[in-house]
């Protein structure tokens, strides 16, 4: 998707000045009614929920403990895989946004919660609370867009390590907890940056992500596997299963979340400096894609299947998304804007089209047809052992 403002139809090119504003009012509207209703409903569902996710956690690991039984391997496997999917999802995500902190619980503060993911919590809070959702899909400063190893949009530079970017995202996939640690480090915006020319503070964080991984590793890996004693192995396979369940699926929400075709992005030189609320609001509307589906749809993704009213409202407790959501889609549709929200196997299918599509150059895949394809070949691989110089000049030619 090229960045908003330079498509020959921009989606928001019937939009005023005055409607902007008007639209970041109405939505501070809803922000300000939903705030001051929030009570002891809301808070007891966290609770319930933080409740549910401990007694499930504990019972399957119980159950673990004698998985050597195949029938008890499977019960305790998949009830540990939907604890850690809740415990990353609808509870560490959205209490680390501090959408709980208004409870003024000391036990389920944002300041204090830890989950039971790789990365430190003080890190994901920086790069995801602070970088992301501020500088939401702006080319070369939200590094959400590809985690700064991927590209997702047209108006990143094609190179030939793209190529690889399918195989690279499905690993990513797999170990999605491992990468998002890596992600919070800044990983693949440092690669080429010498070890030692690194700052002490980088030092410092990769070393606590470091320890958190080494911890984490030895709970599921070493410690709990010794405890179910003739069970060893079998749990500890059970746990790498859960592990794995819980990275394809966190990793399928997130990227539904911005990854889409349909999905804008923009440039940092189309962001005025002084963007006003309502423009900060829009680029959010635009910049985000929801999964339409059931009430446990919801829950499990951590209610980022509202990820529009997410990222409009991040610290409003996710319980209420869906109660604001047919007022969000009810003022995109007054103003003529695209309300992105498809069921999850279509927007999962579109995020990998959207990935595997920008692995090759601009328009490559369009101008490919069978009849053309040996040629298309031959242009490919020319690029792909061509200098920068040339893969532009041939650039231009796809462009044509």
């Amino acid at each position: 998707m090229t960045a908003v403002t330079k498509q020959a139809n921009s989606p928001i090119s019937h939009l005023t000045a005055a409607d902007i504003e008007a639209i970041g009012r109405e939505l501070d509207e809803i922000r300000r009614e939903v705030m001051e209703s929030r009570g002891a409903a809301d808070a007891a569902y966290i609770r319930r929920v933080i409740k549910a996710q401990r007694y499930l956690e504990i019972g399957s690991r119980a159950v673990l403990m004698v998985s050597i039984f195949p029938p008890a391997w499977l019960l305790g496997t998949a009830g540990l895989s939907i604890a850690k999917i809740l415990d990353n999802m609808e509870i560490g995500h959205n209490v680390l946004h501090g959408q709980w902190d208004w409870m003024r619980d000391s036990k389920i503060h944002s300041t204090v919660w830890d989950w039971d993911s790789a990365t430190p919590t003080d890190l994901w809070q920086r790069s995801h609370n602070e970088t992301h959702h501020t500088y939401t899909n702006i080319v070369g400063q939200d590094n959400d867009l590809g985690y700064g190893i991927m590209r997702v949009d047209e108006d990143q530079t094609w190179e030939p390590r793209h190529l690889a970017q399918p195989v690279l995202n499905f690993f990513n996939m797999l170990f999605f907890q491992y990468g998002i640690a890596a992600y919070d480090l800044n990983v693949g915006q440092l690669k080429g940056v010498p070890m030692k020319d690194r700052s002490p503070e980088w030092h410092s964080d990769a070393k606590r992500t470091l320890d958190k991984v080494k911890r984490q590793a030895f709970k599921e890996y070493v410690l709990l596997p010794a405890l179910s004693g003739p069970s060893f192995l079998t749990t500890l396979a059970a746990n790498f299963t859960a592990d794995v369940i819980r990275n394809v699926w966190s990793h399928a929400i997130i990227m539904c979340g911005h990854f889409p075709e349909g999905v804008q992005t923009f440039e940092t030189e189309a962001i005025d400096p002084d963007e006003t609320r309502g423009e900060w609001y829009l680029r959010q509307m635009l910049g985000s894609a929801n999964i339409s589906g059931p009430p446990l749809l919801h829950l499990m993704s951590g209610n980022l299947s509202h990820q529009i009213e997410h990222h409009i409202w991040p610290d409003l407790p996710s319980n209420r998304y869906a109660q604001v959501a047919p007022r969000v889609r009810n003022l995109f549709e007054r103003y003529a804007l695209d309300y992105n929200s498809r069921p999850f196997i279509p927007q999962v299918a579109s995020a990998w089209h959207r990935i595997v599509r920008l692995s090759l150059p601009n328009n490559w895949l369009q101008k490919t047809t069978v009849r053309t394809l040996p040629k298309q070949l031959r242009l490919l691989k020319q690029m792909t052992n061509s200098d920068q110089a040339t893969r532009e000049a041939l650039q231009k030619e796809l462009d044509a």
